[in-house]
């Protein structure tokens, strides 16, 4: 396929199999509310370069991988596009800013859910929410179609505190040295990585011997399309 100025049929082929509900309507609505700007042939086509296909990549991941507004992800693409334009890299991405009422419609959560997660500590309340606080409604939204509420995640967030507390100690003397704290932050990553990984054996382990464990793991689906658990019903009953 010729990579220079493609046509709106064949981006929908190259992308169709990383987002399956990719539609032009739905390219056209992108570009209608700004977030790009394929150019047009002299017949009035659209023709999406290469640098337009991956902008399309990247704002339908944001989507659904972070379930962000897309006024949130035009953010992100306006701070690139002026680094871009002042000559630097595009260089890391813009940390995350949703309002309360944003971060609701990102996490599909009710309010009252929201409310009762900054009443027992798992997320702060504040004015502005970034992603550490959209995975923690995101998830308890979920968990909540199980009858698991937030009062029920303070041993979670108790675990997760102990395990942090650990890290601390692990790396005390590193962060005594004088001189970079490099050393520490990258010890202290991969202490977190093998205690993550060591929970979550621990966590398959108990639900084999409970007799829940699945034959078809679930572990990997994106916390956006939950799969229904073997012999589990939600709260709701759905």
């Amino acid at each position: 396929m010729t990579r220079a100025g493609v046509s709106i049929g064949q981006v929908l082929d190259e992308l169709r199999v990383e987002f399956p509900d990719i539609s032009p309507s739905k390219i056209r609505f992108l570009e209608a509310e700004g977030l790009i700007q394929p150019l047009r042939s002299s017949s009035g086509y659209r023709r999406f370069a290469v640098a337009d296909i991956e902008r399309l990549r990247f704002i339908l991941t944001a989507q659904r991988d972070e379930y962000l507004p897309l006024r949130v992800i035009k953010e992100r693409l306006d701070v690139v596009d002026g680094a871009a334009a002042d000559g630097g890299g595009a260089g890391e991405p813009p940390a995350l800013s949703m309002t309360r009422s944003e971060l609701l419609a990102a996490a599909r959560a009710a309010e009252g859910l929201l409310a009762e997660l900054e009443d027992y500590g798992l997320v702060r309340r504040a004015r502005a929410y970034g992603a550490q606080a959209l995975s923690v409604v995101r998830a308890a939204a979920l968990l909540a179609e199980y009858g698991i509420q937030p009062r029920h995640l303070r041993a979670v967030k108790a675990a997760a505190e102990r395990e942090v507390s650990l890290v601390e100690q692990a790396v005390a003397p590193l962060t005594r040295q004088k001189g970079s704290r490099e050393p520490a932050l990258l010890a202290a990553h991969d202490i977190a990585g093998h205690i993550a990984r060591l929970h979550a054996t621990l966590v398959e382990d108990g639900l084999t011997e409970a007799g829940l464990a699945s034959q078809s793991p679930v572990g990997g689906t994106p916390i956006g399309e939950p799969r229904d658990a073997p012999g589990l019903r939600s709260a709701s009953g759905r």
